[in-house]
């Protein structure tokens, strides 16, 4: 069994920067408030109809690409890691197929949120293993923007997110000890309803917390999408965002040492944690928790935002770029979000 290697990576941010204090023109906010609670200073919108979420993956891509040494003719599988598709379907693996003209090969669409990169980059790692492609291109990549609600009912939510895309192409590791050294999956859906957008969706009320009575009108619960919902905002994302934040807590650190301890490691040998940009402040917690040195840990999400399934290849090639990854280093990425799901992988770059 082969293991398999980031042999090219790349990212793409749109242009247009977003600060808190713009945000203030549409909400009850200040960039000390956004600051204090998340640790963000800005994000990047994309914009309103020239970018999408594949056309920013595309972006992101060619650079993977040419970093790899390889051709989008090269490539024979596409794992597309989004929660914000260019349409509710088809998905956008096969978007990015069209756009870059590649041969017929296979596309797959990962739905995992802010841990999607993770579990894409596993599956693709047992492809390679297996030795059934040679050649996957791995994408996180979300239009954020588009869909949250500017106001001060949204602040909460909205002040987090931003856009932007990350990509690597995964080939077969040429060195012994090289590449992806294991990867650790997990879920929890208990909890699922407290960090989730509802509409549009078929779940008519099934699932939804008894707490959110709005949501027991059958106008509302029993159609894919109504004005009801739209005049009540009920098509944005809710977040009861300190439960949340006490479940990553837990979850994330927990999943980081099950790596460590799969390769027989510890914390103090991660040359670079790469941690899913959520907040700062659960990214310190988790820096606190494992005993690490700022050195240790890369974070981004001051100039980012969260960008949920973009985030830890965003993160990764930065750092890269930076200088701040070389040959040899042992590298951690770990992701926690909606689901709950949580992952982890260990790789030695």
């Amino acid at each position: 069994m082969h293991s398999s290697k980031i042999a090219g990576i790349g990212m793409y941010v749109p242009p247009n920067v977003v600060s808190n204090q713009a945000l203030t023109q549409y909400m009850d906010t200040s960039d000390a408030w956004i600051q204090e609670r998340t640790g963000i200073k800005e994000r990047r919108f994309a914009h309103r109809t020239a970018e999408t979420t594949t056309t920013m993956a595309v972006e992101a891509a060619k650079i993977a690409l040419e970093r790899a040494g390889t051709t989008a003719q090269d490539i024979d599988f596409i794992i597309f890691a989004t929660l914000s598709p260019d349409y509710y379907f088809p998905g956008c693996g096969v978007l990015v197929q069209r756009a870059l003209k590649m041969k017929e090969i296979g596309a797959l669409d990962v739905r995992n949120q802010c841990s999607g990169f993770v579990y894409a980059l596993s599956v693709a790692d047992q492809f390679i293993k297996t030795g059934m492609y040679k050649n996957i291109l791995v994408i996180g990549s979300e239009k954020h923007s588009f869909g949250l609600d500017f106001s001060t009912r949204g602040r909460n939510v909205s002040v987090i997110f931003g856009d932007g895309a990350g990509a690597v192409v995964l080939q077969p590791a040429t060195n012994v000890g090289q590449g992806i050294l294991s990867t650790h999956l997990h879920s929890d859906g208990e909890s699922a309803e407290i960090l989730a957008m509802y509409n549009p969706g078929t779940h008519a009320n099934h699932w939804l917390p008894s707490q959110l009575a709005d949501y027991n009108e059958a106008e509302i619960g029993d159609m894919f999408m109504s004005h009801a919902m739209i005049d009540k905002a009920q098509n944005f994302p809710y977040m009861d965002g300190p439960a949340v934040f006490k479940k990553a807590a837990v979850k994330f650190p927990e999943v980081i040492i099950e790596a460590l301890q799969h390769n027989q490691l510890t914390p103090a040998d991660i040359n670079l944690l790469i941690p899913h940009q959520a907040n700062l402040r659960i990214a310190q917690h988790v820096q606190h928790t494992l005993g690490l040195r700022d050195e240790q840990v890369y974070n981004n999400i001051q100039h980012y935002g969260n960008t949920t399934a973009a985030s830890v290849p965003i993160a990764l090639c930065e750092a890269w770029e930076l200088g701040k990854i070389q040959e040899g280093d042992l590298v951690c990425l770990a992701a926690f979000g909606s689901g709950f799901t949580w992952a982890s992988a260990l790789l030695r770059w």
